[in-house]
């Protein structure tokens, strides 16, 4: 066990760190809880996922619209924010699942591009 005196934004913590060798780091390696696998894209599509909790304030894609990167598909109102939320890249919207004054969490599944 080692002791570190740390200092975070002007306060000074002491931590303790303990050093781990051969069948504990494996252990703790193996009881480590697996990563969350990134989002699946829904067929040939790319999700576009909610980012935040919010309200969708405006849906500006329909269904078989183009859209190119960086274009705005919609705007989401979070904490008296508006944030615009834009295609990662060129393509069509295979659908839009929300629709204006929808309230969405994180992850909310917004629309799919092809």
């Amino acid at each position: 066990m080692r002791k570190y005196r740390v200092n975070v934004n002007g306060t000074t913590y002491e931590v303790e760190v303990e050093e781990m060798t051969g069948a504990a780091v494996q252990a703790a390696a193996s009881a480590a809880p697996a990563a969350a696998p990134a989002p699946a894209p829904a067929g040939d599509g790319e999700k576009i996922l909610s980012p935040m909790p919010g309200n969708i304030l405006d849906v500006r894609v329909a269904a078989g619209d183009a859209v190119k990167s960086g274009q705005v598909l919609m705007i989401l109102e979070a904490m008296k924010m508006e944030n615009e939320i834009m295609s990662p890249r060129d393509g069509r919207i295979a659908s839009v699942h929300v629709k204006k004054g929808d309230a969405v969490e994180p992850d909310t599944l917004l629309c799919v591009i092809e």
